[in-house]
């Protein structure tokens, strides 16, 4: 009998989320013939992924992050309830009109601004039998910052009365996120982890049909910064890096900048690198998985969906995690540094010598 899952991911800020429900979308349509997914989305950049079959998508309305909890409407002219509202109604009448099994929300219990709250009443009015289930990746933030922000939302209460199950894409090896974020027993019970993402490319014996296409006659650096919204820093200090070198480096460089970059940003570090040898600059790639597998070394921020790819290809990394406004990337890269897993670097310690 075929099911139908409706997948929430808000996607305010980066390419980490839709980046991150997309592969698990994907894992399930491979596992599941008989199956469905309606993923809703506020990505800007979600039309730019390849999606399988079985898998469509409605695009709400753009928000932007500006402080922890904090959001402003990216795109349009309205005005932060109205566009709320839009979403919210959006979400709720694609719960009345596709009638989901299961209702998989990412990260936030009620969505951005309690914006989910409609949908999700009307999912358990419904479909009384129906599951919800919310996906946490494996660190949300700081410890204090995120109890008190659980505590001050009503989550616990939320999550013990709608929810059948919490899913942690993470190991309690490096992050116990029931004990550490304190979850009463209710909550925690409902816990269950699943290990870090497998990314694997496909293809590997052939360069993607790509924009960032290096030479696979040399070794190559790979510099990513994800969506690239705030990754100007690291790739600007690798490029200084490079033009200080006394002599022409053996090895290239591939750095995708990320379309969320500001283009004056992108044109500086193109103009910068123009003169270099065997240093390819492009701004967005979906073949990120296949360019990790030939790179030699990966030097990059510290995004979830990053790491999972570093972890499953055994890579040589640097990690320059992002440490405002939540310290995620942070706690993330400098845990797994302990375990030997990577190499970390705070972000105000980087410089163009390392």
């Amino acid at each position: 009998m075929k099911k139908r899952i409706l997948a929430y991911s808000h996607d305010t800020f980066g390419l980490g989320n839709i980046r991150r429900m997309l592969t698990i979308c994907e894992s399930l349509l491979i596992d599941i013939s008989e199956l469905d997914i309606l993923l809703v989305s506020g990505s800007p950049m979600i039309h730019s992924f390849r999606l399988p079959k079985r898998l469509d998508y409605i695009k709400l309305p753009c928000l932007s992050r500006q402080q922890r909890e904090g959001y402003a409407v990216k795109t349009l002219q309205t005005d932060l309830d109205e566009t709320i509202g839009l979403r919210a109604d959006i979400i709720r009448k694609a719960v009345v009109h596709f009638r989901p099994d299961v209702m998989l929300v990412d990260k936030k219990p009620y969505g951005v601004k309690d914006e989910l709250a409609p949908a999700l009443s009307a999912h358990q009015n419904l479909n009384p039998n129906g599951k919800r289930v919310l996906l946490l990746r494996d660190i949300l933030d700081r410890p204090d910052v995120t109890t008190a922000t659980w505590t001050r939302r009503r989550y616990h209460p939320i999550v013990q009365a709608l929810y059948d199950l919490v899913l942690v894409v993470g190991s309690p090896e490096v992050f116990d996120l029931s004990k550490e974020y304190q979850f009463p027993a209710v909550v925690a019970d409902k816990v269950r982890f699943c290990g870090y993402l497998r990314r694997t490319p496909e293809g590997r014996d052939a360069w993607p049909d790509s924009e960032a296409n290096p030479d696979p006659a040399i070794p190559y650096v790979l510099v990513t910064v994800g969506g690239g919204e705030d990754g100007y820093h690291l790739l600007l200090t690798y490029v200084q890096g490079l033009n200080q070198l006394p002599d022409a480096p053996p090895f290239g460089s591939c750095i995708v900048c990320g379309p969320e970059m500001p283009p004056e940003q992108r044109q500086h570090i193109e103009a910068l690198s123009a003169k270099l040898p065997q240093v390819q600059v492009c701004e967005f790639t979906d073949a990120m998985v296949q360019l990790m597998a030939k790179a030699d070394v990966v030097v990059t921020m510290g995004g979830y969906n990053t790491v999972c790819e570093l972890l499953s290809l055994s890579k040589r990394a640097i990690v320059v995690p992002r440490i405002r406004p939540v310290e995620e990337q942070w706690i993330r890269a400098s845990r797994m540094a302990r375990l030997g897993w990577l190499r970390v670097i705070h972000p105000d310690r980087l410089t163009p010598l390392g």
